[in-house]
């Protein structure tokens, strides 16, 4: 699904770009998900401290512990859970394996659109 912890933030961000995604989850090698990795993190974190990607493991940037939903949260639940974390998408855990990861796009299409305008204004407010 995503890098493994071992593998390059270079590789991860070739990952992200044939994928046309902002972020990916980081995973062990036993499948368990160990954090998202930004395009944000690349720049802040490796680009703009002169780090070489090619050296840097996409592990090295996976910090506490990631928000994630379960495989079998309705889609009210993972849109309080964004809106709580003020966050677009939240990778989809069933067990302690990494399923998938959801979208906003994807759970609005399910909710009535006062549901969704609550959520947009939470996500965008300061």
């Amino acid at each position: 699904m995503g890098p493994l912890t071992a593998e390059s933030v270079l590789r991860a961000a070739a990952k992200m770009a044939s994928l046309d995604v902002g972020s990916l989850p980081i995973c062990g090698a036993d499948n368990r998900l160990k954090g998202m990795l930004t395009d944000r993190d690349i720049v802040v974190k490796v680009l703009a401290k002169g780090k070489d990607p090619a050296t840097c493991l996409a592990g090295d940037l996976a910090q506490g512990e990631a928000v994630t939903i379960g495989a079998d949260d309705d889609a009210r639940e993972i849109l309080q859970t964004m809106a709580q974390h003020k966050v677009r998408r939240l990778p989809v855990i069933d067990g302690h394996a990494l399923v998938g990861i959801v979208a906003l796009a994807e759970v609005t299409k399910a909710l009535p659109d006062t549901t969704v305008g609550d959520l947009i204004d939470t996500l965008t407010s300061d």
